[in-house]
């Protein structure tokens, strides 16, 4: 059966630990691993990015494989083609299918009809890949993330949620502070993963106390028009990661 990695659910405890022991294993010796020897992996990207593209394109390149960058204006999803047509020849042409994109359900649409893993480089909803590459760097700095207190203040967006999802796993207390009305939409507490725990505040200094790390994300997203980011800065303007939050 073909598996995906579209929000960080897919994944057990276990293997999220084995997942962050080899990401420091590549880490620590980059070309070392051949595990793409001769595959395709086709990275599609409907948003613009530098560190992700950048990444993607050199890991790809690293582990031996082949990376195929299709641009949304290449790709004949922008003429009116089916996301299932989409899947289904790609399915043929690459062993896996990476995709940056906005809608949540394009992604799902895709993983329901490809053939082959479809990994989520971003979307509106979630971000697992940036979450990964979080918990890396807490272990790098911290050791075991049992117990260790995670605070996000700010919008409740894709990396809140990846986070919550993920770090939870891992074992972290996630604590995310955010407005009422950014909070992460669907977000089921009585879920709250037995490995780690969550909790979804309005008050910043509630979230960062005792914290072993704080995060934050922008403010304005690709794609808010003008008013909408007016109104998410006012929002979000108590929602800061200063000196007298931090104090």
């Amino acid at each position: 059966m073909t598996r995906h990695f579209l929000t960080g659910e897919e994944l057990t405890t276990a293997e999220l630990a084995w997942m962050l022991d080899r990401a420091a294993e590549l880490k620590a010796a980059r070309l070392s691993s051949r595990a793409l020897e001769g595959k395709s992996v086709a990275l599609v990207f409907e948003q613009p990015s530098t560190r992700t593209r950048v990444s993607f394109e050199v890991g790809v390149t690293e582990l031996g494989g082949h990376p195929v960058v299709l641009r949304g204006g290449e790709l004949q999803l922008s003429r009116g083609e089916s996301v299932r047509d989409t899947a289904l020849v790609l399915s043929r042409l690459v062993q896996a299918i990476c995709v940056r994109t906005t809608p949540h359900g394009v992604l799902e649409e895709l993983a329901a009809y490809a053939d082959v893993p479809v990994v989520n480089m971003l979307t509106a909803d979630h971000h697992p890949c940036q979450a990964l590459a979080d918990l890396l760097t807490l272990r790098e700095r911290f050791g075991d993330l049992e117990g260790l207190k995670l605070a996000y203040v700010g919008d409740g967006n894709n990396v809140a949620r990846s986070l919550m999802v993920l770090g939870a796993k891992a074992g972290l207390e996630v604590a995310v502070a955010t407005p009422a009305e950014l909070a992460p939409q669907g977000w089921d507490q009585s879920g709250a993963r037995a490995e780690g725990q969550v909790t979804v505040t309005t008050d910043p200094a509630a979230a960062v106390a005792g914290a072993a790390a704080l995060y934050t994300d922008v403010w304005v997203s690709m794609g808010d028009d003008a008013a909408a980011s007016q109104a998410r800065r006012a929002l979000l303007a108590p929602y800061r990661l200063d000196e007298a939050l931090m104090e």
